[in-house]
């Protein structure tokens, strides 16, 4: 029985395509269908009564994003309404898995992907590990080494560590000052019992761009898989994974504006792959565990999304980023921004003389300026930035830095705001520094 996308679905953007270029102010939950939907679960979730007013400025959106409202809108009914087990043949089953289905055909879309090669995950870190377990223990070639750089987000570094203690070989490549990797220590250090390369596809704490095309290349040539993490760059730059040329990739939903635990990975159509979730046959028998309905609608929501916002990322967003450095260099001395090849449009990082990263971070939170010191996932670590080090920063200005990251959904008005009390906020610190030192 083949049944019609749910109306819910369909209903979730009818709105969008008439919506202004420039985003509505910050208005966590600005329709009335939304609010009204909320209203059960303010006695057990909200603890805090939402704030139309508030003034708190939000600019660390790679460690995580707010879901948008569209994005809500589309979930709300899965809980409720559409329920049912998508592997079940009945027409509660069935809804669920017309939904499912749906969404996996957006997520294909903003990648350039077939829907054959989307395979749903509760997240970045699970398909990372997937993606690279998968592949070494497939078999596809004889060989143990595995090519990594020295800059990767925490579950592909944990991971290749892993893999070691399962008897592989791990190269972890080194990167440039500007934090690229070299294409020729890439070439140098392939070897004949290579059987996987794994390079992000942007960096997470710089938003600098990996040549992952000319990667692919020298990858293709050996017949070597690729798998790139591209947790931070897709909905923010153009991601196909045909022009690409990769054979694996990750991505994860929190990071664009769907709920957290849920993320999907590519695996083109003939890449051997040994299934890292075992149980049922879930997703073509590639990753078990029942789908996860409601956030995999919010997944493929925030990627038709995405895919209708994309040039306003690489102009409006990219704009107020610039401006935001140009002011920083201009108005902070001793100011400089970190990673300096082709960056995604919604990142900087910063490093200050005289300051204290996490001093700042502190201070501007105090201001109502949530910004980060690097990789959230890595927050809880006392030892400096690794993708900082590795980039061959000394160590004092790697404790002095301070990412900035952006959405669409950031405003001028915003960046304006952040700028002056960033301002205020280095002053303040290297006062209390000099006069500590006398």
């Amino acid at each position: 029985m083949i049944l019609a996308i749910p109306q819910f679905y369909q209903n979730a953007f009818t709105a969008s395509s008439a919506q202004s270029s420039a985003p509505p102010r910050r208005a966590y939950y600005s329709s009335a269908r939304s609010r009204r939907s909320l209203t059960c679960l303010r006695p057990l979730v909200i603890l805090r009564k939402i704030d139309m007013t508030d003034t708190r400025i939000y600019l660390d959106n790679s460690a995580t994003t707010r879901v948008d409202d569209l994005v809500l809108a589309a979930m709300l009914p899965c809980f409720q309404n559409v329920f049912g087990n998508a592997s079940s043949i009945h027409t509660f089953g069935q809804e669920a898995r017309t939904a499912v289905e749906q969404a996996r055909r957006e997520v294909a879309g903003l990648i350039g992907a077939d829907t054959r090669e989307v395979v749903f995950t509760s997240g970045g870190t699970e398909a990372d590990n997937s993606a690279l377990w998968g592949v070494f223990r497939s078999g596809y070639r004889p060989g143990r080494h595995v090519i990594t750089t020295r800059i990767e987000h925490p579950a592909v570094l944990a991971t290749c560590k892993s893999l070691e203690s399962a008897g592989a070989e791990v190269t972890f490549l080194p990167v440039r000052s500007t934090g690229q990797v070299d294409l020729a220590d890439v070439a140098a250090a392939l070897r004949g019992d290579t059987v996987l390369i794994s390079v992000m596809h942007a960096n997470n704490e710089t938003g600098v761009v990996q040549p992952i095309r000319e990667i692919a290349a020298l990858a293709r040539e050996r017949g070597i898989v690729l798998h790139t993490d591209a947790v931070q760059s897709a909905a923010k730059i153009p991601v196909n994974v045909g022009e690409l040329g990769v054979d694996l990739m990750s991505i994860s939903g929190h990071k664009f504006h769907a709920p957290k635990g849920v993320g999907a990975m590519y695996i083109r159509k003939g890449t051997k792959f040994a299934p890292f979730m075992t149980g049922g046959s879930h997703e073509r028998k590639r990753r078990a565990g029942t789908e996860n309905v409601p956030s995999i609608v919010g997944l493929g929501a925030a990627a038709r999304l995405a895919q209708e916002r994309l040039a306003e990322m690489g102009s409006r967003v990219r704009g107020l980023r610039d401006r935001l450095e140009a002011g920083v260099l201009d108005r902070v001395t001793g100011a400089r921004v970190n990673g300096t090849a082709e960056r995604l449009p919604n990142i900087v990082n910063f490093s200050f003389d005289g300051l204290e990263g996490e001093a700042a971070l502190i201070a501007l939170d105090l201001e109502g300026v949530a910004v980060s010191t690097g990789s959230a996932c890595s927050s809880g670590s006392l030892e400096p930035s690794h993708v900082l080090s590795a980039m061959g920063l000394r160590a004092e200005t790697v404790q002095s830095s301070l990412r900035f990251s952006l959405c669409y959904h950031t405003t001028d008005a915003e960046i304006d705001r952040a700028l002056d009390k960033l301002v205020k906020v280095v002053e303040r610190l290297r006062g209390l520094s000099r006069r500590a030192a006398v």
